[in-house]
């Protein structure tokens, strides 16, 4: 299994600006044991590797001020929102500073008229549909967990509703970051579209806390839907479930969330979430619109399901039911851990063309069964991305080789396919064999980017691009 190499450390400049910035911030200096292993740990398999010392900053200004410093000593920074990354992506792998963002939560302002908003980095996605709600607005991008915007692009994050609103490539407006020598940029301004230079934008987005620290986001906003259903429906196996799901693409049916299960996740989620779903491949989906619009989409869809062997089809406007079947749908995580008590669940994504589901899913089934995994599947399948949890006994090393050995395989038979190694994990440290083999030579461009932007190396060093 794929593990973070200890880089080389400059002693000398983390110390050095270590005692420069507890000049400067004082207690907000964090460097304790606990709050250092914290912010080397998140939702991962991967080895922990805690920073020197957690620093809290409260404004840009404070943002560009840290990096100055950390620059002039070549000590290492690495930001950090909740920590609910899955490779390896706030690890220090050559210690230095972590900038928690968590203080630089305010939503700064709201242009209704536009459709749009600029947030701070520390605001999370339900805090900001809180702040929307009374507005009629709401932001879309919903990745499960309750991240911070500023890791959400960062990571380019994506999520249950990305079939009809995009990922956060397609919802970040403009940025303000701080770049490697301090210095504070704005990507764009707040027009809808423009044609003025090099789209820094959407080059920062997903770059992953390597080419600078977002210090504030424009988003773009969507008014909430006059009319919300939402839908289940049965499959006798996972590829009629695939196929329905192809079909309603082609269609044009412009569902707003459609989400896989294969049938030993009903079975956890039922255990979980007190259900009593049918323990087959199960279809969760979410029209938005009129009533009269979403009724014809739901009415559209379960014509579909039929004919691919469809069966128990159920639609629902309350919301209750709506918000009971989704909490099922987020909670299928720590679900699924339940399958296998006291296994470590690891967690790969995959993303391939639609038309190529079916089998990369029946695939992934037959190899899983294969070596003998405890591993449900689940999956935003309107854009062909799915999700696999291995649930693993960490102590035992020919397991872990086994679980290795598979995640090698799906990144591989994926690209293959025309896909990803990763449709929304992002690559941190636990993904960055198998970038090179998904773009080639592509990464040595990537490579002269990162060099002329962060020289010495000091952005998140250690993560996404290739050794």
């Amino acid at each position: 299994m794929v593990q973070p190499v200890d880089l080389p450390r400059n002693e000398a400049g983390i110390s050095a600006a270590l005692g420069e910035l507890r000049q400067q911030f004082g207690a907000r200096v964090q460097s304790g044991r606990a709050i250092r292993e914290q912010h080397g740990h998140t939702t991962t398999w991967i080895r922990n590797q805690p920073p020197d010392a957690v620093l809290f900053p409260q404004t840009t200004d404070e943002v560009a001020q840290i990096l100055r410093i950390c620059a002039n000593h070549k000590a290492p920074v690495i930001p950090f929102g909740v920590g609910t990354s899955l490779e390896g992506h706030v690890n220090a792998a050559a210690g230095g500073i972590c900038l928690n963002m968590s203080e630089m939560n305010r939503v700064l302002a709201v242009h209704a008229e536009d459709l749009d908003c600029v947030v701070q980095p520390g605001v999370t996605r339900e805090d900001l549909n809180t702040h929307l709600r009374d507005q009629g607005l709401f932001f879309p991008i919903d990745p499960g967990a309750n991240a911070t915007l500023g890791g959400m692009a960062a990571t380019r994050a994506s999520g249950t509703n990305a079939v009809r609103y995009g990922t956060m490539k397609d919802n970040v407006i403009a940025l303000e970051a701080v770049m490697a020598d301090g210095a504070v940029i704005r990507t764009a301004q707040r027009a809808r579209k423009s044609a003025a230079g090099y789209d820094l934008t959407r080059l920062l987005i997903g770059s992953e806390g390597t080419l600078g620290i977002i210090t504030e986001i424009t988003l773009r906003l969507h008014g909430i839907p006059g009319a919300i259903m939402s839908a289940r429906c049965s499959f006798p196996t996972v590829d009629a479930a695939c196929q329905a799901v192809m079909t309603t693409i082609q269609y044009g049916i412009p569902v707003a969330r459609i989400e896989l299960l294969d049938a030993l996740q009903v079975r956890a989620c039922n255990a979980y979430s007190k259900l009593d779903l049918p323990e087959a491949p199960l279809l969760l989906l979410e029209f938005h619109g009129s009533d009269a619009g979403v009724a014809e989409q739901s009415e559209t869809f379960a014509e579909i399901a039929e004919e691919f062997g469809g069966s128990g089809f159920q639609a629902t406007a309350s919301p209750e039911e709506r918000a009971a079947l989704w909490r099922a749908r987020h909670d299928a995580y720590w679900a699924a851990l339940q399958l296998r008590p006291g296994a470590r669940g690891l967690s790969t994504d995959v993303c391939v063309p639609v038309s190529q589901l079916a089998a990369c899913v029946a695939a992934t089934q037959e190899r899983l069964q294969k070596d003998g995994f405890v591993a449900p599947i689940v999956g935003h399948v309107g854009d062909g991305n799915f999700h696999t949890l291995l649930l693993i006994d960490a102590d035992n090393p020919e397991e872990v080789a086994r679980a290795d050995a598979f995640i090698g395989w799906l990144n591989d038979l994926a690209i293959s396919m025309g896909g990803t190694c990763t449709g929304e994990h992002g690559i941190g440290q636990g993904k960055r064999p198998y970038l090179e083999r998904e773009l080639g030579s592509a990464t040595r461009y990537m490579k002269a980017i990162k060099a002329a932007l962060d020289p010495d190396n000091i952005l998140n060093p250690g993560k996404v691009l290739p050794d």
